[in-house]
């Protein structure tokens, strides 16, 4: 015969024992019992959070997007696409493959970075004195603090940099959304390594040793004309040449005019002597004029001499154009080196690669933070939440038999606890009584 196959069948709850949805409308009855309680708990709780929630202060956002430039590396990805060829739909992939192979990073990431930087933060600290506003004693602690409340992503596809500013000011808010713009353009012109910016530097060293030079040139040169009477040479020693021959030609026709009246009047005669001193002036001035071998040996003009002579004007002439020729290449040079310092500035501003803002910082006319009906709301829910489950704790822990193990010991630890919060209350209410009576008694 085949074995009786033994069937169990659910055993009936034993008196006393609920199942668990039993358990659940129990509680819940209780709850609905204890509901005046649960109504009071959560008007409490409505005041209180109401309360916490208008004394949280106000926080605002600004933000600014910004687009970097152009990078060289895409410039050089490019050209490798171009040297391997292929198909146009995947010349992206060959940039981005020969970006990843020279080691070259996102200029979007960059940028990202140095807004998180130590540098740009600290200049923004320094610009609108956060370290007062934050009520910071060390710049790092509120360079800190402007880290945390500075959200800088980047969209990968558009590749837009939105930079979010929090603060407590709107005002605040947007200043320093907007001088994280400014320094990080600031910063990006002082470490920027372009071939512009290293002639502009050499064209500056340049310029100032070619100054130095002209400066001196043109000392030298006025100092030699100051002391030689020497103006322009060529037109100088043509105005003399000029002014001796007419000298020459008076003393000529005065001389004859002498020779004929001494054949008429004697040598007293009034008319012989002034033309007698006529000729001896003009023999003198053309003398002056002309020079002595004696005035080559001078270096200087003499002191009854306006200009040099024209004996020494050949030799003057000599150091004259000399300076002069040295003084006109000093000029030209420091001209030349103007332009194209003036020329390195410009392509220097081309080559930084400056951020480019599409949007900028904008003034917040709401906060954005705290969200008050939200968080009342919350806090309510929790109170009540938490008082309902209290109640069915409590319930609960009424229903355990006394003698329980674990009874016992939570009601013990928690008369210990309550009687060493009593003990240290009277201590500290008998501290305060002395204190009292001894300055009474003072």
């Amino acid at each position: 015969m085949d074995p009786v196959t033994e069937v169990e069948f659910p055993s009936a709850p034993e008196a006393g024992e609920r199942t668990p949805d039993q358990s659940v409308l129990a509680n819940l009855q209780l709850v609905w019992d204890k509901r005046r309680s649960l109504y009071r708990v959560a008007l409490w709780a409505l005041a209180i959070s109401t309360v916490i929630a208008f004394l949280i202060p106000n926080q605002y956002e600004s933000s600014a997007s910004i687009m970097p430039p152009d990078s060289m590396n895409n410039n050089a990805g490019s050209m490798l696409a171009a040297m391997v060829g292929g198909k146009t739909g995947s010349s992206t992939d060959l940039m981005s493959m020969a970006g990843n192979v020279l080691g070259m990073k996102n200029t979007g990431a960059l940028f990202v970075e140095l807004f998180r930087s130590r540098s740009v933060q600290e200049r923004v600290v320094d610009r609108l004195n956060l370290q007062r506003v934050y009520w910071k004693r060390y710049k790092e602690d509120a360079r800190k603090k402007l880290d945390g409340r500075t959200d800088v992503t980047e969209d990968r596809k558009s590749g837009v940099i939105q930079l979010t500013v929090q603060d407590r000011s709107p005002q605040r808010a947007h200043d320093i959304a907007q001088a994280y713009v400014e320094e990080l353009n600031r910063v990006m012109a002082q470490v920027t390594t372009s071939s512009a910016r290293r002639e502009r530097i050499f064209i500056e060293q340049r310029l100032i040793t070619v100054k130095s030079d002209l400066e001196d040139a043109e000392k030298q040169f006025a100092g030699f004309a100051s002391k030689n009477s020497t103006l322009d040479i060529k037109e100088q020693t043509k105005a003399m040449v000029e002014s001796a021959a007419v000298l020459q030609a008076q003393m000529i026709a005065s001389e004859s005019e002498l020779q004929s009246l001494q054949q008429i009047y004697t040598g007293n005669n009034v008319r012989v002597r002034a033309l007698r001193a006529r000729v001896d002036e003009l023999k003198r001035q053309l003398q002056n004029l002309q020079g002595t071998d004696a005035s080559l040996a001078s270096d200087a003009t003499a002191p009854d001499q306006l200009y040099p002579s024209i004996r020494k004007l050949p030799l003057l002439g000599v150091e004259w154009v000399d300076l002069y020729r040295r003084m006109k290449i000093q000029e030209k040079v420091y001209e030349l080196l103007n332009q194209q310092y003036e020329l390195a500035r410009i392509q220097e501003a081309k080559e930084i690669p400056t951020a480019n803002v599409v949007d900028s910082a904008n003034l917040p006319e709401k906060k954005s933070f705290p969200p008050r009906l939200l968080i009342i709301l919350a806090l309510t829910i929790l109170s009540v939440a938490g008082a309902a489950v209290w109640i069915v704790r409590s319930e609960r822990w009424q229903q355990v038999d006394p003698q329980d193990p674990g009874k016992m010991l939570a009601e013990s630890v928690w008369k210990a606890a309550a009687d060493s919060g009593r003990a240290a209350w009277k201590r500290l209410r008998r501290r305060d009584t002395a204190s009292q009576s001894s300055e009474h008694g003072l």
